[in-house]
Order: structure tokens, then sequence, then C-alpha cells
């Protein structure tokens, strides 16, 4: 049992805090280099950075993101495969990865959404898993345009396909734990719409910068 609790514990602190990275912040630094937040708030950032950089510039944000997420599961693969359980490595770096994402240790505990983190510990549990998690979130976002939204929907697909295809008990309850973690998260993004508070992501193109010109 000290075995497990010795592959476990750095697989926990590599996802966690992998998880409490920002993306955005790692992209402004290796990728972008310039400050990525400096292009707007929530409302207007979509839409300046498409100006700026266009679909090459949402794909290497998506590669970015991509890439801090799965270096933690590949982490708790290999550390976990060595007593042959590669995929309870990945199914609990997964786990982690969200709670970090959620709440990150470097951003005073005050995350994001974490619908990123979710699709991938989604697509750890099985493939049909993550693609119905990530097309659903994907849709409602996109049609509703309110994140915290399509992240309780994917969730919510996240559970019921994970219940219908995951035979693995030890799998399964990390996939219930972890849309848990997303539903504590979003609940009050939730509670905020039903109130009519809750901000709309913008698509549409912001001008002001023409003002400077």
């Amino acid at each position: 049992m000290s075995v497990y609790w010795l592959l476990l514990l750095p697989t926990a602190v590599f996802a966690y805090l992998f998880g409490s990275m920002d993306s955005m912040v790692l992209a402004s630094n290796f990728v972008f280099r310039r400050n990525l937040y400096r292009l707007g708030d929530h409302r207007s950032f979509v839409s300046n950075f498409r100006r700026l950089y266009g679909i090459s510039g949402f794909l290497k944000l998506l590669a970015v993101e991509l890439v801090k997420n799965l270096v933690p599961i590949l982490i708790g693969s290999l550390l976990l495969g060595i007593r042959g359980h590669a995929d309870a490595g990945r199914a609990f770096a997964g786990f982690v990865l969200v709670l970090g994402r959620l709440w990150p240790v470097f951003y005073g505990f005050r995350g994001s959404h974490g619908i990123f983190a979710m699709v991938t510990a989604a697509f750890v549990a099985g493939t049909s898993v993550g693609a119905a998690a990530l097309v659903t979130a994907a849709v409602v976002v996109a049609v509703t345009r309110y994140v915290s939204l399509g992240a309780v929907a994917g969730t919510v697909l996240y559970v019921m396909v994970s219940v219908l295809s995951v035979d693995d008990p030890l799998l399964l309850r990390l996939a219930l734990f972890t849309a848990g973690l997303m539903l504590l998260r979003n609940l009050p993004g939730l509670y905020r719409l039903l109130r009519r508070r809750e901000p709309r992501l913008s698509f549409e193109e912001d001008i002001t910068y023409k003002l400077d010109e």
C-alpha cells in the first residue's frame, strides 16, 4: 500500500500544479510573446484575439492548453503503470487536474469554468465520454454564449455516458468525483444566470481599437 501512496503523491502534485497554471500566461510568455490579458476583459477578449491572431492563433492557444493538460495525464500513466494501473493513474491525474483548474493555488484558489480540463478528464474515461462532453459543451456555449451553462451541460453528459460505458468501478468513481467538482464550481454561474446577471461570451468585433488609429 505504501508503494501506491508513493506513486499517487507525485501524480497528485504534478497534476494539481499543472492544473493551477494559466494557459493564457503560458501562451503569453512562450508562444505569442505578448500579454494576452491586455486584449480585453471577458466581453472583448475573444473578438480582439480573433482580430489579431485569427484561427491559427486560436489553434496555438488550444495547443498550449492541450499540452498543459496532457503532461500530468502522461505522468500519472507512467507512474501508476509501474504497478500495472496506468488507466487508474490517468483517471486520478485527470481528477486532480480539474481540481487545480477550478481552485488554482497560484491565483488565490479562484479558477475558471474548467471546461477544457473536464473534457481532458472525460477523454481519459473513454473516447465516447470525451466526445459527448466536448460536443455538448461546445454547442451549448456557441448557442447560448453562457460558458457556465456549457460547462454544466458538458459535465452532465460526462456523467451520463460514463455511467453507461465505463465498466471499471474505480474509473467510474473518479469520473463522478470530477463531475462533482465541476458542478460545485459552476453552480454560482447558474445562479447568476437565473437572475440574469451572468455575462455572455461576446463574438462581436470590438472596434474600439480604431479610436487609437
